[in-house]
């Protein structure tokens, strides 16, 4: 009977035993020079403040270990997928990478967490460990004094802490018990399962199968990630932007979702690309609908449109956000559909008269997309084009 070689091969194999121990301390050094990066084709950070504060308090207080961190170790840079920084998503030079470079193929979540508290980064500001209620809470208002901020408790730099306390009067109560606490989280141990040289499809099965309960990395996330390498991201150059423009008008809850963070903003891209290169010629199937993505279409043009698209998009985002705010219309905007509906109509006439405006907003009192198929939805938005001929 023949056996085929690659049983034989794959038992003398077992990437169980290359599992080893860090330290967030460590794996927050490494992140700070580099020497722990993403993968080009990662998505940008996606977790609520809120899923930060749950893992800070079960690393203080879980009676077991958090899930391992999963790392791809680069052998060979010059077959290696290209890697970014974490949080700024800064492309990083191959000459810089050495032998031995870890790259994070699972585990972004985790690690951006602790070294948004190791860098007191911003996003944290309002994140603190209460010693009167014995965990980490989000706060709105000041600080009180039985309040340590995140970014102070476990900050690189261990002076912070100590000076903090000193400057608040409470050193002599505080000092110890947050010197601990400290310790603890900074020698919080993950483990790490270890892979050598893996290739990008390599990587892209392990990360799915080890999330094929939660968020897949899209094939839409990983054809626009690549563009990095011509200058362009998708997340600091478009959905960041968007996401920013969506909240400074309170629409927050309607964008929450993971799943729908990247396909909304780039359905809204639809409308743009058929200004600029179908010359305002409209075709049903490319309405602004998650259903409707192009991202075959977006990732095969020239940068240079493509920035002229997401301009565009963007431009009309920010004319259908000031309209629904001029016109008081935020009650009515029950859905994401709304905004991505308007901002293809503002894309289409970026300049609208009086009758226009009466006809928009008469359109958003009165047009309704629960239970609505993705045929109906199409149409809803042609004849949202043709409201003024």
């Amino acid at each position: 009977m023949r056996i085929n070689k690659k049983l034989l091969e794959a038992v003398k194999y077992n990437p169980t035993k290359k599992s080893f121990q860090m330290s967030v301390q460590q794996m927050c050094e490494r992140i700070d020079e580099n020497k722990l990066t993403l993968p080009l084709y990662q998505r940008d950070v996606s977790w609520t403040l809120q899923k930060s504060v749950d893992l800070l308090n079960y690393q203080l207080f879980g009676k077991a270990p958090v899930a391992p961190i999963s790392i791809n170790q680069i052998e060979d840079v010059e077959t290696s997928v290209p890697q970014v920084s974490f949080i700024d998503r800064n492309l990083i030079d191959k000459n810089s990478i050495l032998n031995a470079h870890l790259s994070v193929v699972d585990g972004q979540q985790r690690l951006t967490t602790n070294y948004k508290a190791f860098k007191n980064s911003n996003d944290f500001r309002n994140i603190v460990l209460d010693v009167s209620s014995a965990n980490f809470k989000i706060i709105k208002g000041e600080i009180k004094k039985y309040q340590i901020p995140v970014g102070i408790l476990l900050n690189q730099n261990r002076e912070i802490l100590q000076n903090y306390l000193i400057d608040n009067n409470t050193f002599k109560d505080l000092y110890a018990p947050c010197i601990d606490i400290r310790s603890k989280l900074m020698d919080y141990n993950y483990t790490i399962n270890q892979a050598d040289n893996l290739t990008e499809d390599e990587q892209i099965e392990w990360f799915e199968v080890l999330n094929n309960a939660g968020s897949k990395v899209t094939a839409l996330q990983m054809s626009f990630s690549k563009l990095k390498l011509h200058d362009f991201d998708i997340y600091i150059d478009y959905i960041n932007p968007f996401k920013d423009l969506i909240q400074s008008y309170g629409f927050d809850e309607l964008f929450s979702p993971f799943t729908t963070n990247v396909s909304y903003p780039i359905s809204s891209l639809n409308p743009a690309y058929e200004v600029v290169i179908c010359n305002k010629k409209h075709k049903l199937n490319f309405a602004p609908i998650p259903s409707d993505t192009r991202e075959n279409q977006l990732t095969n043009l020239q940068v240079d449109s493509l920035r002229k698209i997401v301009s565009l998009s963007l431009e009309g985002l920010d004319n259908a956000l000031k309209f629904i705010d001029k016109n008081e219309l935020n009650n009515f905007i029950k859905r994401m559909d709304y905004i991505l509906y308007l901002t293809g109509y503002f894309i289409f006439f970026d300049e609208i008269h009086d009758t226009q405006e009466v006809k928009l907003i008469e359109w958003v009192k009165n047009i309704e997309f629960t239970n609505k198929s993705n045929g109906e939805r199409r149409k809803i938005f042609d004849e949202l084009l043709n409201i003024i001929n």
